[in-house]
């Protein structure tokens, strides 16, 4: 898998790279798998002035069966297990899952308990991990692009 170690610089050729795999703007769904909302918060950054990622083509939509790309945030609880795992389901072929922070990429601190599964690669397969506690809206950007480029390579 790859993971995202610094965000290089997004803007220049996004909105390119989006029509170029997808044909189309890019839709996100976001599913909180048990998170503390610190990579949620981060996320909603994307969204506003600084980032605007609206203004190249990326939307957040609130079905699964409109997504392109299911971002994940959190280490998933036993309770939200069930609900990733119908989200994942319900989103169209190829599936892309980003895996957003520490605790969805591995666990972070909670790891496996009684209550938590751990990473969201252990429910769901995973395209990209974007680790940190939370990550930098730069780095969700670079696992985006990631996303698409891995994309990419399986439609052909």
């Amino acid at each position: 898998m790859i993971h995202v170690k610094e965000a290089t610089d997004w803007r220049t050729g996004l909105q390119k790279r989006i029509k170029e795999v997808l044909g189309k703007s890019l839709h996100i769904r976001h599913v909180d798998s048990g998170s503390c909302n610190g990579c949620d918060f981060e996320m909603s950054a994307l969204l506003n002035p600084v980032y605007d990622l609206q203004r190249f083509g990326v939307d957040f939509v609130a079905s699964p069966r409109h997504a392109d790309l299911l971002m994940v945030t959190g280490g998933v609880t036993r309770h939200l297990e069930e609900a990733l795992r119908k989200t994942y389901d319900a989103t169209s072929n190829p599936k892309m899952v980003v895996a957003i922070g520490a605790c969805a990429c591995g666990g972070g601190i909670f790891g496996q308990t009684y209550a938590n599964c751990g990473g969201v690669d252990k429910i769901v397969p995973v395209y990209v991990y974007v680790p940190g506690c939370p990550p930098r809206p730069q780095a969700m950007i670079e696992g985006i692009l990631i996303a698409l480029d891995r994309y990419e390579q399986l439609s052909k």
